[in-house]
């Protein structure tokens, strides 16, 4: 049965990236999955972890990212080749969920030096709960930079209310975390960026996610997660992408800096 709901979820999913710049409901998904609405919607949710909505609203902005990196089209147009009908509404999104303006995701490339997580969460309720997680690779791709984040939603987008930056594969700890459910999501970030693009809608990342999880007041909560490959079933990857040279750079000069502050103390 795992077999055929995921085929039925690959016929919609598929439906989703021919008609993308199309008004598609969830009858059109539920008849190209060939189930009836309530199973449909049931299925693919059990599948992808999000709803069938949800995941075309992020398979939207992931054909953005692509557009904008690897096109001249102007703003206005690739909102619309998406299927927004609104290119304000199209940028507000796509910086809430990317972390970047439209304009600044291609200036750079489609890349990000850095990731702040949002530390005064809405709720305002601050917690002594810890999350530690050990991060391992199903395979060794090659990949250096292991992003990993707490967030409130299935997909990583947005601003992370914890986060940290792995060099390998190993363990990562959160300190005062907000009470509530989170998810614990983690993507790899090649090292061979070299100035080309960055999101591509063909570029492989590894993936893994975690959760919910649920954080009361004192908890501790320890987490298992593989990265493994994405797949057309996994919801994109929306956040930007950290630029894995440039990061490296960066923690370079800060830790030479850092250096030169402890000889001049000591001096």
């Amino acid at each position: 049965m795992k077999d055929v709901s995921e085929q039925a979820v690959l016929r919609a999913v598929a439906a989703m990236h021919d008609r993308m710049g199309e008004q598609l409901t969830v009858d059109d998904m539920a008849r190209a999955a060939m189930f009836s609405k309530f199973h449909f919607t049931r299925i693919f949710r059990r599948v992808t972890g999000v709803s069938p909505a949800r995941f075309l609203s992020a398979l939207r902005l992931q054909r953005a990212k692509d557009l904008l990196i690897t096109t001249s089209m102007n703003v206005a147009d690739i909102s619309v080749r998406v299927g927004y009908n609104s290119v304000g509404t199209f940028s507000w999104r796509f910086s809430r969920s990317v972390g970047m303006s439209p304009t600044a995701f291609r200036r750079h490339a489609g890349y990000t030096q850095s990731i702040h997580p949002h530390f005064e969460w809405r709720s305002g309720r601050s917690s002594s709960g810890q999350v530690s997680c050990q991060v391992r690779l199903a395979e060794d791709d090659g990949q250096q930079l292991i992003f990993v984040g707490l967030f409130s939603g299935r997909i990583p987008e947005g601003r992370p209310v914890r986060c940290a930056v792995l060099q390998q594969p190993g363990w990562v700890h959160f300190d005062a975390v907000p009470l509530g459910a989170w998810y614990l999501l983690a993507q790899s970030v090649s090292a061979e960026s070299d100035g080309a693009a960055a999101d591509v809608a063909d570029r492989a990342v590894s993936v893994a996610t975690y959760g919910p999880l649920t954080v009361r007041a004192d908890s501790k909560v320890t987490a298992d997660m593989v990265l493994r490959r994405s797949s057309a079933l996994d919801p994109p990857v929306l956040l930007a992408l950290l630029d894995a040279r440039k990061y490296a750079l960066s923690q370079a000069q800060h830790g030479s800096a850092a250096l030169r502050d402890r000889v001049g103390a000591a001096a």
